[in-house]
């Protein structure tokens, strides 16, 4: 068994060091904005490094058990040798999904967008379903949810947007970037005839301030208007809701979940930085020539997953060939499968 590249590094143990002495000053949490970011750092690498510091120990161990185990002649150890040892073999599968995701920004916090494309009702039906879904999935992660913006249509949402934050949130979910495709009876349809409707999923990192995003004033036009969620009375006569539109390469982001034009504002703002920094990326990319992907339509043949519950019930993402039939499951946020798949996958391509 070969232990993840997390342990080429010796200086996890030095930097954490150095990070619970900076804790230990006194004054540290005088700074607060500083002594947050610092245990926020300090908290990843633990987290990070942690799992295959006792890993390790666990396997040596069991190095040292087997050793003794064989010198002595004793095969009674083998069935508790076999045992530890499978267990070892799946800590090893979890930790490694982790050095999967080594990109700048994977650690970050995610803001998932939903727009629902062709079949209308039952198309924005499915977006709420996917939408529902990848709730699920974050609160089974332990991940704070918010909702940024949501335009409600007849049968389900025409788009939403939320930020998901939690350690590596879009590490895990760059993956889910693209059109997800439904075929089921349809409960619209009086007639009872199978139906298709298509959803597009868009991923983007949040953007800390350690990474820079130059954004000037004369490129970005700013529209105010009235929110047509909840909130009450307040915020249904008053101009809260806010929409930023970026001139040179015309990427829009709405917020209107607070009731302060201030606020969403400041939501707006992080996401327009995010979904920049994510544009300049794939720009990069293709500049190179690497990793290139084209925008498709949210429409038949350019889908990356299929969720088919008739004539007979599947899911499976057409990039790494991974299905499953318990499709209830997967509504409910039981992806994993799916997102890890697609990391290994990822990488594998990356490294070829």
């Amino acid at each position: 068994m070969k232990l993840g590249g997390v342990f080429e590094n010796a200086s996890f143990d030095k930097r954490i060091a150095e990070l619970e002495n900076r804790a230990g000053e006194s004054g540290f949490w005088n700074d607060s904005a500083t002594a947050e970011k610092l245990m926020g750092e300090l908290k990843a690498i633990k987290n990070r490094y942690e799992p295959w510091k006792a890993l390790k120990a666990d396997i040596d161990d069991l190095l040292v058990l087997h050793e003794l185990a064989t010198e002595a002649g004793d095969e009674s150890q083998g069935a508790e040798i076999e045992t530890v040892l499978k267990d070892l073999s799946l800590r090893f599968e979890k930790n490694n999904i982790f050095e999967l995701m080594p990109g700048e920004v994977d650690k970050n916090g995610c803001f998932l967008t939903i727009h629902s494309g062709a079949g209308g009702t039952e198309a924005c039906d499915w977006s709420g379903m996917l939408y529902r879904m990848y709730l699920r999935w974050a609160e089974r992660k332990g991940f704070t949810i918010e909702e940024v913006d949501r335009l409600e249509a007849e049968g389900g949402i025409k788009s939403a947007t939320c930020r998901i934050e939690g350690d590596y949130a879009y590490g895990y979910l760059k993956g889910e970037s693209g059109v997800h495709r439904l075929v089921r009876i349809s409960p619209f349809d009086a007639n009872a005839r199978r139906h298709t409707s298509f959803a597009s999923v868009y991923a983007f990192p949040v953007i800390d301030d350690s990474i820079e995003v130059d954004i000037r004033p004369e490129d970005l036009r700013v529209d105010t208007y009235r929110s047509g969620g909840a909130g009450g009375q307040h915020i249904n006569k008053t101009d809260s809701a806010v929409r930023f539109t970026h001139l040179p390469t015309g990427i829009v982001v709405a917020c209107q979940n607070e009731r302060s034009q201030i606020k969403n504002q400041a939501i707006a703002m992080s996401m327009l930085k995010a979904r920049l920094y994510e544009y300049y990326r794939q720009e990069k990319e293709r500049e190179n020539e690497k990793f290139a992907q084209e925008k498709k339509d949210i429409s038949w043949g350019n889908q990356i997953r299929s969720y088919v519950f008739q004539p007979y019930t599947l899911v499976k993402d057409y990039r790494t060939k991974a299905e499953i039939g318990n499709i209830q499951a997967v509504m409910d946020g039981d992806i994993d499968f799916f997102i890890e798949e697609y990391l290994r996958f990822a990488w594998n391509n990356a490294r070829s």
